[in-house]
C-alpha cells in the first residue's frame, strides 16, 4: 500500500533531515549569539558545550555530511539534555518543556539507521571514494 510514494523517500528523508538541522542550529546561535531571538545570557561550561554542538552538529547535519556519526553523538546528546535538565521538573514532557529534546533525539536516531537521505554532502563522498 502507497508503494507509489517510496521513489520520494529520499527526499522526504532530505527535508526531515534539513529541517531537523536547521533547527538545532537555531537553538545553538541563540545561545551563541542571541539570534534569532535573545538566549540565557551567560553560558557555563556544560551550556557552552551544549551550544557549539548545537551549531556544529546542525550545520553538518544540514549539510548531510557525515551524518551517521553526527547524529549518533546528537541523539546522545538530546537525550541527556532532557534527563539532566527536562525530566527532573516533571515527570511529562509537554509539562517539563522536553518535548522538543525527545523529538530531536529520536530523529537522530533515525538518521543513525536510515542515512541522510538525497542531496547530503555524504552521497557525493561515497560516490568519489
Amino acid at each position: 500500500m502507497f508503494t507509489q510514494f517510496d521513489a520520494y523517500r529520499p527526499y522526504a528523508l532530505a527535508l526531515l533531515r534539513i529541517m531537523a538541522g536547521l533547527l538545532y542550529f537555531a537553538h545553538g546561535t541563540q545561545k551563541l549569539f542571541d539570534f534569532p531571538v535573545p538566549g540565557p545570557g551567560t553560558l557555563g561550561s556544560l551550556a557552552l558545550v551544549s551550544a557549539l554542538l548545537e551549531v556544529v552538529g546542525g550545520a553538518m547535519i544540514v549539510l548531510g555530511l557525515f551524518t551517521r556519526p553526527v547524529a549518533f553523538v546528537l541523539s546522545g546528546h538530546m537525550a541527556a539534555a532532557y534527563f539532566m535538565a527536562h525530566a527532573p521538573q516533571n515527570l511529562w514532557p509537554v509539562a517539563n518543556g522536553g518535548d522538543a529534546a525527545i523529538l530531536f533525539s529520536f530523529v537522530f536516531l533515525m538518521l543513525v539507521t536510515t542515512g541522510p537521505g538525497a542531496w547530503a554532502i555524504d552521497n557525493n563522498m561515497r560516490e568519489t571514494a
